[in-house]
């Protein structure tokens, strides 16, 4: 046999032995798991198309060994570089610093991707968590009390006299009207204000007459020391006379003019009608000021009905009933504004700056409004500082007015200051 049919055949054996390789399907191998080496030796290597790339990661062919197959391997980033294997597979290694390598600038843009994301993920800590509502904040000056943490006090006295806080009723009744006062706080400030206008002239009309200055304080209970104020029972005025009480001390009421709405006028005639009923009742204030209230007849024949000397052991109508407790809480709250309501003098209205004129009206009757503009003032403002006048106009005759002080026409009503 020749050399040249030795090799024939040879060759035909080496092909013989390739063709089940060949024809063999390659399984796929998949991307997260290493490829196995060949089992033959001195196998020609197939060409392994290499797979499409996964969202996360993609396959790379690597040209094997002359005893390995082609396999596949997961990398983290894309790239179509290959290395060769020898016997197990191995990651791409690591582009050396300032390559410029597809993969080393994939890994470069990962990182800033990845750090731009911490950034946004991590919360500023200058800035609040919600931006989308900013309120200021809210400086609140002195601390905020709770109703309960006032107390009437263990001792009062009103006009001199001590009021008898041992007795269980008597303490109830007083304490009752003391928060009464104090819940309605926005009613207790503007009562409070209106004494630094209401209160002067009485406390001038009482020092006088050397009555007690506590007396005032039944302004608040009786109107709110509001001039115009008028009650169910038809009394009238800051000191509320009933007609017949008013004429008695020279108050005159008519269609267009009510004297008890004077504020000097029934301040007087106040003074005189209490004065009397504490000579009547011995010179306790507590009867005076329930008689003030409810009449002196109906108090001395409740007296001797339930044989009693005493207001606080006497049953009375209900207003009756409230009316000294509630002027006894008045006393306690608005002689303190500082105290309950965290009002100083500078918070209360102050007096206005007035004169009296007399003016003469010769026609039948003139208009409030033509009377104001000759005094410098306004029709609302005349109203205002002479709630007596009941109409819009004064009739014939000669009348008082107050109006603002001639030398300050516009200024004397500002809210300055008191000095």
């Amino acid at each position: 046999m020749t050399r040249s049919t030795l090799m024939l055949g040879l060759l035909a054996a080496i092909l013989l032995q390739q063709a089940p390789l060949a024809a063999q399907p390659q399984p796929e191998t998949p991307a997260a798991e290493t490829a196995q080496p060949g089992s033959a030796a001195g196998t020609q290597p197939s060409q392994v198309q290499p797979a499409e790339p996964a969202p996360q990661a993609a396959s790379v062919s690597l040209p094997p060994a002359t005893t390995d197959i082609p396999a596949t391997v997961s990398t983290p980033a894309p790239s179509e570089s290959s290395a060769p294997a020898s016997g197990t597979t191995s990651a791409e290694p690591p582009a050396p610093a300032g390559s410029d390598s597809p993969s080393a600038q994939a890994n470069g843009h990962a990182e800033e991707l990845d750090k731009v994301e911490a950034a946004e993920a991590q919360p500023d800590a200058h800035e609040p968590d919600d931006q989308l509502i900013i309120l200021p904040e809210i400086n609140r000056e002195g601390r905020r009390h709770f109703l309960s943490s006032f107390k009437l006090p263990d001792q009062l006295t009103f006009g001199g006299q001590e009021i008898p806080l041992d007795s269980w009723q008597v303490r109830e009744r007083i304490e009752y009207e003391f928060y009464q006062f104090l819940e309605d706080e926005g009613e207790s400030i503007i009562l409070a204000k209106r004494t630094g206008r209401c209160f002067p002239p009485a406390e001038k009309q009482l020092s006088e007459t050397g009555l007690p200055d506590d007396l005032k304080f039944m302004l608040l209970v009786e109107s709110k020391c509001i001039a115009a104020a008028y009650s169910r029972a038809k009394a009238s005025g800051p000191w509320q006379f009933i007609g017949a009480t008013g004429k008695r001390y020279k108050l005159m009421s008519n269609k267009w003019k009510d004297d008890r709405r004077n504020l000097e006028m029934s301040t007087e005639a106040a003074v005189k009608y209490l004065r009397y009923l504490k000579d009547l009742f011995d010179g306790d204030w507590f009867l005076a000021m329930a008689a003030y209230n409810a009449g002196e007849k109906r108090v001395r024949k409740q007296l001797k009905a339930q044989k009693v000397d005493n207001y606080w052991k006497l049953h009375l109508v209900r207003e009756t009933m409230r009316y000294v407790p509630r002027i006894i809480a008045a006393k306690e709250i608005y002689s303190q504004p500082e105290k309950y309501l965290g009002l100083t003098k500078q918070d209360l209205y102050v007096p206005l700056d007035t004169e009296t004129v007399t003016v003469t009206i010769t026609e039948a009757r003139k208009h409030l409004a033509s009377l104001a503009k000759e005094l410098g003032s306004y029709f609302l403002e005349l109203k205002l500082l002479n709630p007596e006048i009941k109409k819009e106009y004064l009739p014939k005759g000669t009348h008082q007015l107050k109006v603002p002080r001639q030398d300050c026409p516009v200024k004397c009503f500002k809210q300055d200051k008191t000095p």
